[in-house]
């Protein structure tokens, strides 16, 4: 089959081809338009928001495993351990893509070796199995929601997951405060972005279940960006020089709960642990063993290692 050009056919082209490039510059122009504003003209960030991947697990791209994992029959292939045998799939770790730009996190060699150890032992080490502060970036990508109340001179979020929160202070900030496990957030617009940089942290959080850590030189610098009215690209800078050899980035989207009844609930998970934490100081042990149609789980508690007041 041949093809014809002449005059028309050419004009017709143009005539496409501009109507497309008006529609792209009308439609970003229109989304802009939709962003909902505060009084004083920025991006309205309230309401109650949350990710959609399973970065808490893993931010590196990964396929399904155990959470506790040990050698199966067939060389290379992971089960899940003892401590979550009784659990099945729902002691998994579900698939995701990663977040982390390149998909690779620079640790030195010897950060490298203590981030394997930390995913060995996984369940004994995680801040957020003891219902600690989850920190920053990682509180904002937990699997649990957070409401975002903005102001001209601060914006408050509070998080479900053990009554967290942070407050970001746009322009003159209060000194950093004594209890650093959510670091010191200052902000500040660049058009229709918020930018927060965040300092002044201790070194007890971790940024996944896969025991990825940091110092308590740890620099992370967020983007809050809308996309549509209802989303938010969020994108975060980090920098440790103690544990990292350069600074990297991950990215995910944000999602604005639209139900009607959209609140906040507290996941007070502090009762939930009070065995991890107490337990081993009780007299009679309330955990010991779990019978269930198909499994026998025996317990026995390990007294913290080194500390002597609980031997008997």
């Amino acid at each position: 089959m041949r093809t014809r050009f002449n005059a028309s056919s050419g004009v017709a082209a143009g005539a496409v081809v501009g109507l497309v490039v008006a529609l792209t510059v009308i439609g970003s122009s229109g989304q802009a338009a939709r962003t909902p504003r505060t009084a004083d003209g920025r991006p309205n960030l309230n309401g109650i928001w949350q990710v959609m991947n399973s970065a808490n697990w893993d931010l590196l791209a990964h396929t399904v495993r155990p959470a506790v994992a040990q050698l199966g029959v067939y060389e290379d292939q992971l089960v899940p351990a003892a401590p979550v045998l009784a659990l099945g799939s729902v002691g998994g770790v579900p698939a995701g893509p990663g977040v982390v730009e390149g998909n690779e996190i620079p640790y030195k060699p010897e950060a490298a070796a203590r981030k394997k150890e930390n995913a060995d032992h996984w369940l004994d080490r995680d801040p957020e199995v003891r219902c600690y502060m989850p920190g920053i970036p990682r509180a904002m990508y937990m699997p649990y929601p957070v409401q975002v109340t903005q102001g001209t001179g601060r914006i408050q979020m509070v998080f479900a997951y053990a009554n967290a929160s942070r407050t970001i202070y746009l322009g003159e900030a209060p000194a950093p405060p004594a209890d650093k496990w959510m670091g010191h957030s200052v902000g500040r617009w660049e058009g229709d972005t918020l930018v927060v940089d965040v300092s002044d942290f201790n070194d007890r959080t971790w940024f996944s279940r896969s025991g990825d850590f940091h110092s308590d030189a740890l620099h992370v610098v967020e983007r809050f960006t809308p996309i549509t009215p209802d989303a938010l690209r969020y994108e975060v800078t980090i920098e440790d020089p103690n544990v990292f050899t350069r600074p990297w980035k991950m990215n995910m989207v944000l999602y604005r709960h639209l139900e009607e009844n959209a609140t906040l609930m507290d996941y007070r998970c502090l009762e939930l642990v009070e065995e991890t934490f107490l337990g081993h100081v009780r007299r009679n042990q309330l955990v010991k063993r779990w019978e269930g149609d198909s499994i026998v789980l025996d317990v026995t508690r390990r007294v913290p290692a080194g500390d002597k007041r609980y031997e008997r």
